[in-house]
């Protein structure tokens, strides 16, 4: 819809004169936005001269006319962006902004058994390049996407009108209906392409803005709801808050940023509409050499924050602009004098806060800021002992969430604490609860500038190994840089992180925590982290213990258990904290037991074979090949491996003789040497011997069964536990599906869905032999719903023939399993 109506406006603006009124500037809007309106200054040469030079009164409309084409039939959207948006003179040769947006028709080459063009309709807009078959078809599914990114490369191709776009491993070609379209299709997306490359919201998509929120912006005249987002030293914009793509930016740096008194400009204000009265207070922000922008704010508080954040980003934060705390720390940032740091505001009090430290945006984050201190009061100055530490344990996590629930705050806390922290006499460290906390946050998320150098320099201040609170400010610096380097986390710390800190000394490790991992063969490897590890960086620690390879050549994951108490595992992603998942674990596991008595229970990480490529065998490690046969082995205990009953004893008795080596025969009469063999053997045949041939055993069949097994055992004698490991995997992978992962279903009867290197099969539930098999190149799609898998295969092995669908039926948590092992089979 919303193309559709740009694409009437540009109809109807073709066949009508242009004039100075009618013209359209970077910032109006279309006519029915409810968001933006025009500030239309009909005001009186009389009131024109009271006007303030730092008034939005004295402001000239820009003429900056639309461009209209009769060949692409398209008109370039009002918020078209450049990076030079701000002019001083916008009604003197104000150069047009490069648009950001285009639709129109081009011709894309089409590589069947031939190469064809087809005539596509394309769509420029939010950094987004689709294409769809008319330009009806826009709110439809679109047939295709271009990713342009900042790696892409557009130029010109062989001929006039021809355009090709380079991405990763595709190359397209487009050709134009005129050289001068084509000309407008390169000039826009070079533009797009540079912003990505500039912008830190493709560069750094987690980056967190110092200031957001939803303003006024007024520019030549015209005024726009925007979504204001302020990132380092420049103030993004956008349609709305969920929009990744900017209609613009103003450079901060060196502006001249101060309020404006709305007082002598109501008059001119209420012209523009509605949207504006709403707002008291006007933040003006001019860059050299070009005109003022104004904010229109409503309320105070959010004022004042604007107003701070602003002016830090322009660089004139030096006792002018936010509360006693931040103007102490502006001047301490020009100055570094020893004189600063002892000012009262920036040292240890023990009087609650009235205020807060920091300029926040609304009275309730000022209302939760001075309970924030209060906890912060409470941690330091209750005393660490047995019966208090879950005391403390709920402190620091209460307080630490709040602050990721409501990111305004960090920089509050970290004031709070480093003011806790210091004493107005350098030779008194402040208390060393108070630098246990600090450690906690570092951890897990960090200040912004000016605060982050107030925190860096509080560090080096008190950095000396030679006393308990020095060694935590060099553990709080590690801390620091690993936090920098990996990004902030997503969850409070756990119960296990918050106790190390207090209580284990963490300054004496790099790696200040640990947690078993175990495997299918009941043994288990601690592995130690620290507050940043990811789970990538935890595997290859651990692959490197093991003498493993890496996790993309052998195929192993780590898993977790479910946090419920439900068989279910899940496999984490690489680029996940450990300390988050611990602690997501932790409260999930709370939760769950509410009102029952307290839960012990602690995460389990297991690692084991997750995707299996026959290729992977040249290579493998020793460790490697004990772990499969371990998890071979759990597929032939619960029935997903075909065995016959002579074959599984023989496998049991080889997995018997890598677990406990040579089977030793009673001599002596009946007596304890006898029961401890039979004991020995019933172990085995419960750990390595398929369920379903013991379930219905009587007395006399299972002694039988235990004196062949110990036949078959004895017979390995002298054989070393990797020449068995070795036979096991050569006798497993004979079968075709060996490493698939299966899933139970229902279609028509209970059937299993193996999912492997090759492609997905069907396979009877009993016999387990193929019913049908579908290679992933014959593969249309796939997906689920609820308790519903559905399968889409090409029925004569080309994509372009008619397909056939088939579903099946499994549980709900399967149907999630199952469609992530496919995709990264498929992948």
């Amino acid at each position: 819809e919303f193309c559709i109506l740009y694409l009437q406006k540009a109809t109807l603006l073709s066949s009508s004169p242009f004039t100075d009124e009618s013209s359209s500037s970077e910032e109006s809007s279309s006519s029915g936005e409810e968001d933006g309106s025009v500030c239309s200054s009909h005001a009186s040469s009389g009131s024109r001269k009271d006007s303030s030079p730092g008034s939005p009164r004295s402001l000239k409309r820009a003429v900056s006319m639309s461009s209209v084409t009769s060949e692409s039939d398209y008109a370039i959207p009002p918020d078209a962006y450049c990076t030079d948006t701000e002019c001083s003179e916008p009604e003197q040769n104000c150069p047009k902004p490069e648009p950001m947006e285009k639709s129109g028709y081009l011709l894309k080459m089409v590589k069947t058994w031939k190469k064809t063009w087809k005539r596509r309709w394309f769509v420029l807009k939010d950094g987004e390049l689709l294409y769809y078959k008319s330009p009806s078809d826009v709110i439809k599914k679109p047939q295709g996407q271009i990713e342009v990114n900042a790696t892409s490369n557009i130029s010109r191709g062989e001929g006039k009108q021809i355009l090709q776009i380079v991405t990763g491993k595709h190359v397209y070609f487009l050709k134009a209906d005129s050289p001068n379209l084509l000309d407008e299709w390169l000039r826009v997306l070079q533009c797009v392409l540079r912003m990505k490359a500039a912008s830190p919201l493709f560069t750094q998509p987690d980056i967190r803005p110092g200031m957001k929120g939803l303003l006024i912006k007024v520019k030549h005249g015209y005024s726009k709801r925007v979504w204001c987002a302020l990132i380092g030293k420049t103030l993004y914009y956008f349609r709305s808050q969920e929009d990744k793509f900017p209609l613009g930016q103003i450079k901060l740096w060196e502006a001249r940023v101060e309020e404006v008194d709305r007082s002598r400009d109501s008059e001119d204000l209420s012209v523009c509409g509605r949207s504006l009265q709403g707002a008291h207070f006007t933040i003006s922000i001019q860059p050299q050499e070009q005109g003022p922008t104004y904010l229109l704010i409503e309320s105070r508080h959010e004022k004042d924050a604007w107003l701070y954040h602003l002016s830090v980003a322009a660089g004139a934060m030096v006792g002018k602009v936010g509360t006693e705390f931040e103007q102490q720390v502006g001047k301490l940032f020009q100055l570094d004098d020893s004189q600063i740091w002892r000012h009262p505001t920036l040292c240890f009090s023990k009087e609650a806060l009235t205020s807060p430290l920091t300029t926040l945006p609304s009275q309730a984050l000022q209302t939760e800021a001075v309970k924030l201190f209060k906890t912060c009061q409470l941690f330091i100055n209750v005393a660490i002992d047995a019966p208090a530490i879950d005391y403390h344990v709920s402190l620091a996590q209460s307080a630490l969430q709040v602050c990721l629930t409501h990111p305004e705050l960090q920089n509050e806390l970290f004031c709070q604490l480093i003011k806790q922290t210091r004493r107005r006499q350098p030779q008194q460290p402040g208390p060393l609860q108070g630098w246990q906390f600090l450690a906690l946050c570092v951890g897990l998320f960090l200040p912004q500038h000016p605060f982050l150098w107030l925190l860096q320099a509080h560090l080096q201040r008190h950095g000396d190994s030679r006393s308990e609170v020095g060694k935590y400010a060099i553990y709080c610096q590690r801390s620091m840089e690993r936090t920098q380097q990996k990004g902030e986390r997503q969850s409070r710390p756990s119960r296990m992180e918050i106790l190390s800190i207090l209580l284990r000394n963490p300054y004496h490790h790099s790696l200040p925590f640990s947690v078993p991992v175990h495997f299918l063969n009941n043994t288990y490897q601690v592995v130690s982290f620290d507050a940043s590890t990811t789970v990538d960086e935890f595997q290859s620690r651990l692959n490197q213990d093991l003498g493993m390879r890496k996790t993309g050549l052998s195929g192993f994951s780590l898993y977790t258990d479910d946090p419920t108490g439900r068989e279910l595992e899940h496999c984490l992603q690489g680029t996940i904290k450990i300390c988050d998942i611990i602690s997501k674990w932790e409260q999930a596991s709370k939760e769950q037991n509410t009102g029952k008595s307290e839960n012990t229970r602690t995460v389990r990480l297991t690692y084991k074979n997750r995707l299996y490529f026959s290729p992977q065998a040249r290579g493998e490690s020793d460790r490697e090949r004990v772990l499969l046969t371990y998890q071979t082995n759990e597929s032939i205990v619960a029935g997903h491996f075909p065995v016959n009953k002579e074959l599984a004893l023989e496998m049991a008795a080889l997995l018997a003789q890598v677990e406990f080596g040579d089977f030793e025969r009673p001599f002596s009469a009946p007596g304890s040497a006898h029961t401890k063999s039979t004991q020995t053997l019933k172990q085995v045949l419960e750990r390595f011997y398929p369920k379903h041939y013991r379930r219905s055993l009587s007395e006399e069949q299972l002694r039988q069964l235990l004196q062949r097994l110990a036949a078959r055992w004895a017979s390995l004698r002298g054989r070393s536990s990797s020449e068995c490991v070795r036979i096991y995997l050569t006798v497993a992978r004979k079968w075709p599906f060996f490493g698939a992962k299966l899933f139970e279903a229902e279609q028509a009867g209970r059937v299993w869905l193996a999912v492997h290197e090759d492609g997905i099969s069907v396979l009877e539930h009993n016999s387990m032999k193929p019913v049908v098999s579908h290679l992933y190149k014959n593969l249309l799609t796939f997906g689920g719903h609820k308790q519903d898998f559905m399968l889409v295969v090409s029925m004569n092995g080309t994509k372009d023939k008619p397909s056939e669908k088939q579903l099946f039926a499994m549980d709900a948590s399967k149907v999630r399993s199952y469609f992530c092992i496919s995709h990264l089979y498929v992948a």
